[in-house]
């Protein structure tokens, strides 16, 4: 009468309902694919941060960027993106030049990274807006919604959010 009322866990062994068992949660874990969750917590710093985010990291710094400046939302979101469509390691760097543009403005871009890549960037977000749903798009679409974009990249291509 005295004792707890028994459950079953997910790994068939019989636990006590109040005593929480281990065995139990990573056993669910493994049933419900919970992988990638360990490695969305890496933004948290319990588990370090991811090897995405560390090659986005990378690319960032590498064209004037500095990732602290880039809310976590964001940066997540990007992984999540680039690991939708490519994820090369020069996939990671275009990602990186788009979202600096837009969130460095085209006069401090150019000053960080030269006339040529601003150009070359430039080409590709006119391209991006034509094509209409590709990785540039959404990556602009995101700098524009997390309200990270520079005033002066909204007006020069009319965008809006809407």
């Amino acid at each position: 009468m005295g004792r707890a009322p028994i459950a079953v866990s997910l790994i068939g062994r019989p636990h006590h309902s109040t005593r929480r068992s281990r065995r139990a949660s990573i056993g669910f874990c493994a049933l419900a694919g919970c992988g990638s969750l360990a490695r969305m917590f890496g933004f948290l710093g319990i588990f370090g941060r991811s090897r995405e985010l560390r090659q986005l990291d990378q690319a960032v710094r590498a064209v004037g960027l500095h990732p602290r400046l880039i809310p976590d939302a964001v940066q997540l979101t990007t992984v999540k993106l680039l690991a939708e469509t490519d994820t090369g390691r020069r996939a990671y760097d275009a990602a990186a030049e788009m979202l600096a543009y837009c969130m460095l403005g085209p006069h401090v871009f150019t000053g960080d990274n030269g006339a040529d890549l601003t150009a070359a960037v430039e080409t590709r977000l006119e391209a991006a807006f034509e094509a209409g749903d590709s990785l540039d798009a959404r990556l602009v679409l995101l700098a524009l919604h997390a309200g990270v974009i520079q005033p002066q990249v909204v007006e020069r291509y009319r965008l809006e959010a809407g």
